[in-house]
């Protein structure tokens, strides 16, 4: 009754406390506000996402995903794991690969930019044909090309990034895919077969990508999947197998 404006404000202040949720705290909220600011924040999120037609990144680059000022100071080992982690955690395909591994992948991407894989399906096999545009390995279906020829839509990207190879030692690959088409362990069973033929020491398997680029004529899809299956990349992938892992 002696101070009513005192009063007033005070059950002001009541009433805000008791709009606010239970178990809100002014000091919680900024401990967690400086513990995100400590962070460090390596990822990129919503950069780069420029999308082309068909749903894909445009012009896409590490900076739109990666702090790279920020790893530069770590190493490959610590590079990886902070990839790895990041992306294991999301429904992608991503790899680490040597430097000395991608090397041989360019330089053999330069003189055949094209191939044909093979993926796994509840019966026989679907093809895919793969084609590199810059460090971008595309893939569609080979009925797509079929019917629908240079403008077929890509259905899954794999994107290699080659900034810290020369630093580091890795280069660093990450996808995107029409998840309409294709399932993660599909996309995986491709971006491993590109590793297979583009990188292998075996110059039988190799050999198949230079007559598919070269000497079409001569090309067997059959020693595709024979290849395939020896390597067992093809036995992983049945349904049959992929159900009882899951």
């Amino acid at each position: 009754r002696s101070s009513p404006d005192v009063f007033e404000s005070r059950m002001e202040k009541r009433s805000e406390v008791k709009k606010q949720p239970v178990g809100y705290s002014k000091q919680g909220e900024f401990i967690r506000c400086m513990e995100e600011k400590a962070r460090p924040i390596f990822f990129a999120e919503g950069l780069g996402t420029k999308t082309s037609k068909g749903g894909f990144t445009k012009d896409k680059n590490l900076d739109s995903i990666l702090n790279v000022e920020m790893v530069k100071e770590k190493s490959a080992e610590e590079i990886k794991q902070i990839w790895s982690q990041y992306f294991s955690a999301k429904d992608t395909v991503y790899a680490v690969i040597p430097a000395e591994k991608f090397d041989l992948i360019w330089k053999r991407a330069q003189k055949c930019p094209s191939f044909l894989y093979a993926l796994p399906r509840k019966e026989g096999y679907e093809f895919f044909v793969g084609q590199w545009s810059g460090t971008e390995l595309h893939f569609t279906s080979l009925i797509n090309v079929q019917t629908q020829g240079e403008t077929a839509p890509s259905q899954l990207v794999l994107y290699h990034y080659p900034e810290l190879q020369k630093e580091k030692g890795i280069v660093l690959m990450t996808a995107e895919m029409d998840s309409k088409f294709l399932v993660v362990h599909e996309a995986q069973c491709l971006a491993n077969q590109a590793q297979l033929f583009y990188a292998t020491d075996r110059s039988e398997t190799y050999e198949l990508v230079e007559t598919f680029n070269h000497r079409s004529s001569e090309f067997k899809y059959m020693s595709v999947i024979a290849e395939l299956e020896q390597s067992g990349l093809g036995k992983e992938l049945r349904p049959a197998q992929v159900s009882d892992k899951s």
